[in-house]
Formats: structure tokens, C-alpha cells, sequence
């Protein structure tokens, strides 16, 4: 979805329009359970996070001053969410699961399993960094809002990960 179809979807569903809203759920919706799932390792959390966020942001929607920060804002949530309630359940989760994954129609199903494997061996910052930039296509900037970090911290992130998969590749 271009920047300025996404900025008119949000500025009708701020007006009321049930349709524009439900234009953008279907959009973002399955961008926002894979980036859940990366975060939690767990699937059912994930769908529930997702869910609670549709929710909040029906509701406030209308708050938000600047449509085209309506991606970042969105994802934020997200994030949030799941760390509440992986907090609020205090459990172990099992690695990340296949559930999530979308195959590529330039690779090969082995090939992107393989990738998605050494993604999940990173760490927790490095694993989110590249699922923002490299899965979902944030800029840097709009990686840093969503994580509230600076994007020089982004951008740290971004190299210690590709150094990190550049190593287990070799290996």
C-alpha cells in the first residue's frame, strides 16, 4: 500500500468511514500477527495481541494528529501489547513456530525456512530490527518509533544483525 492511499484510508476511517478502517485491518492485519509472532514465539498470543491493538485503535483513531504516522503508531501497539501480556502470563514460550511464515515465491520453501531459522537464533533486539526493516519494509526512522528507540540505535542493531547472519551463513 503506497504512503498516500494509506494516509486518505486513515484520514476517512478517522471520519467514520467503517470501510476504510476495515481496508486497513485487512491490510495490516497479517504484517501485524507475523511481527507479534517474531516478538512473542507464540501464536495465539500473537492473535490476541493483534486483536486487543484493532480494538484500541478503533477507539482512538480519531487522537491521532498525523495519518502518516499511523504505521509506526501501529506497530508500537503492538509491540507493547505483547509485552504485556507475555508479562501479564509470566511463561515460558516455545521457539518461534512456523505458523507465521509466508514463502516466498523467489525461494525455495527450504531455503526461506533455513533463513527464518538463523533469524530466530538471534537475540530479541536484533530478531525485531530485521523483522521491522527487512519483513515489514519500515524506514529507519519508522523502526525507531515503533521500538522508541534513537534510529542511530536502529541502525546499530540493523549491522550487529547482519553481522550475526553473515557469520551463521558462513558456518
Amino acid at each position: 500500500m503506497e504512503q498516500a492511499e494509506q494516509d486518505l484510508l486513515v484520514l476517512e476511517a478517522q471520519s467514520g468511514n467503517e470501510k476504510a478502517f476495515e481496508c486497513l485491518v485487512i491490510w495490516f492485519h497479517p504484517l501485524l500477527v507475523k511481527f507479534a509472532t517474531s516478538l512473542s514465539g507464540n501464536s495465539a498470543l500473537a492473535k490476541d495481541a493483534v486483536q486487543d491493538v484493532w480494538l484500541q485503535i478503533l477507539k482512538k483513531l480519531r487522537r491521532l494528529e498525523d495519518p502518516r504516522a499511523f504505521k509506526s503508531w501501529l506497530f508500537r501497539a503492538v509491540r507493547w501489547r505483547v509485552i504485556d501480556l507475555m508479562r501479564g502470563k509470566a511463561m515460558q514460550f516455545e521457539a518461534l513456530d512456523d505458523n507465521g511464515i509466508e514463502i516466498l515465491p523467489d525461494h525455495s520453501e527450504l531455503e526461506y525456512r533455513q533463513l527464518h531459522q538463523q533469524i530466530n537464533r538471534l537475540g530479541k533486539l536484533e530478531r525485531e530490527v530485521i523483522y521491522l526493516f527487512y519483513l515489514v519494509e519500515l524506514t529507519v526512522a519508522e523502526a525507531a518509533l515503533v521500538l522508541e528507540v534513537p534510529q542511530g540505535t536502529v541502525k546499530s542493531r540493523l549491522n550487529r544483525a547482519r553481522k550475526q547472519l553473515q557469520q551463521m551463513i558462513k558456518a
